[in-house]
C-alpha cells in the first residue's frame, strides 16, 4: 500500500513523530456526497494507544481539504459497540490501511466482517435501548397531544428497530438504512412508508406505529438484553445500578441502563432485590438486580 494518495500527500511521514501511534486509515470520500466524512475530500483515521494532545483538526493540502481524527483505540472500541459514530464502520470497510504496526485494524476489520467476540450483543442493547426509549417518549408525546414531537420520536424509534433487524441478520445498518430494510424486512420498511407517506393524519400514523413498536419491544426484548441479563446472571446476591454502570462490558455504552432493568424486571427476566441501605437513613431500602427464576415463554 502506497502512503501516497492522489492529492501527493505522504500521511504516514506526517505522523511519523506522534507517539503511541497503532494504525493509520485513510478515507477519500467514495460517494458523490461529503456527509460521510462531515464535508471534507479526506478523512484520516489515526489510532493511538494513549490519548493524543489533539483530537481533530482540519488541514489543507494543494486544494484538499482533510480531517483529521485522533483516538484511542478503547474509544474506537466503544465507538463500534455504542455506534457513537454512524460512519465509522463505512470508514474502515471503505478506507486503505497504511500504518498497522501490529496489525489491529486489520484484526477489527476481520470481527467487524465476521461479528466477532460479542460485538453483536453489545450493538443489539444499545439499539435496543434506544428503540425502547424513543418508542416511549413517543407514547407520551402522543398523550400529551405533542403530535409532532411524537412523529419526530416514533421515527427515530423505527430506525433503531430496522437496525435490530439488520444486525439479527448480520449486516451493519449504513447510511442509507432504508434501502437495506426494502429487501431485508420488508414488514418495517412498510411502517415506513405508512408514516411518512400515508393520506391520514399524523395522529393516526403515529398511533399506527406506536402500536407495532410495543409488539415489537416486548419480543425483541430477551435477545436484545443478552448481554445484559448474561453480566446480572453472574452474581447471585444481585446488582446495583450504578455497579452495572461501571461494568466494563457496559461503561461507556450509550444505554439507559435504568429504563432497560425496569423493563426486564417488569416483564420476569429479572428480579428487585431490595436491601436496607444504611449510608442513607432508616427505611430506605436499595434496589438490586439478579437474575429471575426460570420463567415460560
Amino acid at each position: 500500500m502506497s502512503r501516497l494518495d492522489a492529492s501527493g500527500l505522504f500521511y504516514t511521514d506526517l505522523f511519523s513523530r506522534e507517539e503511541g501511534l497503532v494504525s493509520l486509515l485513510l478515507v477519500a470520500n467514495p460517494y458523490s456526497y461529503k456527509t460521510m466524512i462531515d464535508g471534507m475530500d479526506r478523512l484520516v483515521l489515526a489510532v493511538f494507544r494513549q490519548a493524543p494532545d489533539r483530537e481533530t483538526e482540519h488541514w489543507m493540502w494543494c486544494e484538499t481539504r482533510i480531517l483529521v481524527l485522533r483516538v484511542t483505540v478503547e474509544q474506537l472500541e466503544r465507538s463500534l459497540a455504542g455506534d457513537d459514530s454512524p460512519g465509522l464502520v463505512q470508514w474502515l470497510a471503505h478506507g486503505d490501511i497504511l500504518l498497522d504496526s501490529d496489525g489491529y485494524l486489520r484484526a477489527l476489520k476481520e470481527r467487524l466482517e465476521t461479528w466477532g467476540a460479542n460485538l453483536k450483543e453489545r450493538k443489539l442493547l444499545c439499539e435496543f435501548s434506544q428503540f425502547a426509549k424513543t418508542y416511549l417518549q413517543s407514547k407520551q408525546d402522543l398523550k400529551d397531544g405533542q403530535i409532532l414531537d411524537a412523529y419526530s420520536h416514533i421515527l427515530a424509534s423505527l430506525h433503531h428497530w430496522a437496525h435490530i433487524a439488520l444486525i439479527e441478520e448480520g449486516m451493519h445498518p449504513e447510511l442509507t438504512v432504508w434501502v437495506q430494510m426494502r429487501n431485508v424486512n420488508p414488514g418495517i420498511y412498510k411502517l415506513y412508508e405508512e408514516l411518512t407517506t400515508n393520506q391520514e393524519t399524523v395522529e393516526q400514523r403515529v398511533q399506527l406505529v406506536i402500536l407495532a413498536c410495543e409488539f415489537s419491544v416486548f419480543t425483541k426484548m430477551k435477545s436484545s438484553c443478552t448481554l445484559l441479563l448474561r453480566l446480572i446472571g453472574t452474581r447471585t446476591e444481585g446488582w446495583t445500578v450504578s455497579e452495572l454502570m461501571h461494568h466494563p462490558e457496559l461503561e461507556g455504552l450509550k444505554l439507559d441502563l435504568s429504563l432497560l432493568l425496569q423493563k426486564l424486571a417488569k416483564k420476569g427476566y429479572l428480579r428487585e432485590i431490595a436491601k436496607p441501605h444504611r449510608e442513607i437513613g432508616l427505611g430506605i431500602l436499595e434496589l438490586r438486580y439478579a437474575s429471575a427464576i426460570e420463567r415460560a415463554e
